[in-house]
């Protein structure tokens, strides 16, 4: 028994595969095509040895409890890729190159002349009530004054197929390991559609991540010493900092393997001290130096602000720069673009009411049951509210949180995300996803070709992430011109 198409129901969400008529969209025609050839057999067997390549190749996540346990997962993928033509990721492209540009200019700024809130285009009282503002920051100048190198913005698509930014990660954005992961299990599983394709590269992230990294040496060297710092196994992202460090070919340290002398950074290597010059940091801004942030974090390296501040070692991301990573801030970015650039937004935001503002504080407590309520700076889809399937008295206590501290909320409406058709046993289902893209930015700055799609396993969710039930997919950027010969 082969896939009955003819019976996926592409509902009110505008399917990215498959048209309203039932039909493969031409970048995905030959895929479809030749899915529907396959038995429940094949795609058993195809699915069995995407499970087998990802145990085998240790592909794992982090999920936490509430007592306290953790629990190491295999990575949940589904072997049906996302396609895209490479007309519209140009233009995806161009807009994420600009929103990050913006951004990295807003950080400097707001750690220097505060221009932008003296012109009156962003107010004073939210960074003097930001959470990941810090002072300690003030009049510092990072290596090629940029504060972001590595940024992860959250992509999604509505019903009528604008693609939307939902928000930007510029503290410690994760999730490019599973990005390139994915691919690997994809090519291991399907290698035939990679000669039918002409499938963009994802591959060579971790060398343009590396100059990214070794561009922002204080040290005039060819070989600059970079290094991955991360809090250890427990971490959730330990196989994504491990996988990384391998793929660059630099080492994986903690902080204990990192000291300070003389306001230069040395790690403790079986030769002797070895200065570093650039850390890859995966640690919260609070944990990086207890002499400057939290004094009780063994997470860290003592004097390591210090160092940083006296120009003697890079940090990427810098500290400081998660004060662009809020989601208050981010109603902003189309001014911010406005104003630093003096151009129009490329990729529009999700239309965003801001809770410290009466009249829209006001709006979005009367349409509780019709928006998605979330937190500043929360993350993973936690502490937030989706109104349409609360209940009244999750309504109701969220609109207490609200009144109470209105400058930590922001409310969007629920959009029917995109889908993408996903394998559920030997059926065929519509699933709902977003992708988050990487851009590094140095002397250039470059967009990955995709990024990591993350998909809702559950139906009709709009909750993607793994940690939360979630399941992801191998994202391709393809000649569409190509197609048309499908």
């Amino acid at each position: 028994m082969t896939i009955q198409w003819n019976d996926y129901n592409v509902r009110q969400a505008q399917d990215e595969l498959i048209d309203e008529h039932n039909q493969p969209r031409t970048v995905a025609k030959r895929l479809i095509h030749h899915l529907a050839s396959f038995s429940d057999e094949e795609l058993d067997t195809a699915r069995t040895a995407a499970e087998l390549a990802i145990k085998l190749m240790g592909i794992t996540f982090t999920v936490y409890h509430e007592s306290g346990g953790a629990i190491d997962r295999a990575w949940p993928f589904d072997i049906i890729p996302r396609i895209m033509s490479n007309t519209e990721w140009q233009m995806i492209e161009a807009g994420l190159k600009q929103r990050v540009h913006a951004l990295n200019l807003f950080i400097s700024d707001i750690y220097s002349k505060q221009q932008i809130i003296k012109d009156r285009v962003f107010p004073a009282e939210l960074l003097a009530n930001s959470e990941n503002f810090r002072p300690q920051c003030m009049d510092i100048t990072p290596p090629l004054n940029c504060w972001s190198p590595i940024c992860g913005s959250d992509l999604v698509r509505d019903q009528q197929g604008t693609m939307y930014v939902l928000e930007d990660n510029l503290r410690v954005p994760s999730g490019v390991s599973y990005m390139l992961e994915n691919r690997s299990v994809m090519k291991r599983v399907f290698p035939d559609f990679f000669e039918d394709y002409t499938i963009l590269p994802v591959d060579d992230y971790p060398s343009q991540l590396f100059a990214t990294l070794a561009a922002l040496s204080p040290r005039p060297t060819d070989n600059p010493t970079v290094v991955v710092l991360t809090p250890g196994i427990y971490n959730s992202a330990y196989f994504e900092h491990a996988y990384l460090a391998q793929q660059m070919g630099c080492e994986l340290v903690e902080g204990r393997d990192l000291i300070v002398e003389n306001d230069n950074v040395y790690m403790l290597t079986i030769e002797g001290p070895e200065q570093v010059d650039v850390i890859y940091r995966r640690i919260d801004d609070l944990f990086l130096d207890p002499k400057v942030f939290n004094s009780d974090s063994l997470l860290g390296v003592p004097g390591l602000m210090q160092a940083w501040a006296k120009g003697n070692v890079a940090l990427a991301n810098a500290p400081g720069a998660g004060v662009a990573d809020d989601k208050v801030v981010y109603a902003f970015v189309p001014k911010m673009i406005k104003y630093y650039l003096n151009e129009e937004m490329l990729l529009p935001n999700v239309p965003t009411y801001l809770c410290f503002d009466p009249k829209e504080r006001d709006f979005v407590l009367d349409n509780l049951d019709k928006l998605v309520v979330k937190p500043a700076n929360a993350s993973g889809g936690y502490g937030m509210l989706i109104g349409p399937i609360a209940s009244k008295k999750q309504r109701k206590q969220f609109a207490e949180f609200i009144k109470e501290n209105p400058r930590n909320y922001i409310a969007q409406p629920t959009l029917a995300l995109s889908t993408v058709p996903t394998l559920i046993n030997h059926h065929i289902e519509p699933r709902h996803v977003d992708m988050r893209p990487f851009i590094l930015s140095g002397h250039t700055t470059q967009v990955t070709m995709g990024g990591l799609t993350r998909v809702a396993m559950v139906p009709g969710s709009l909750v993607v992430n793994s940690s939360q039930g979630g399941g992801s997919k191998d994202t391709w950027i393809v000649d569409e011109e190509a197609c048309l010969t499908c």
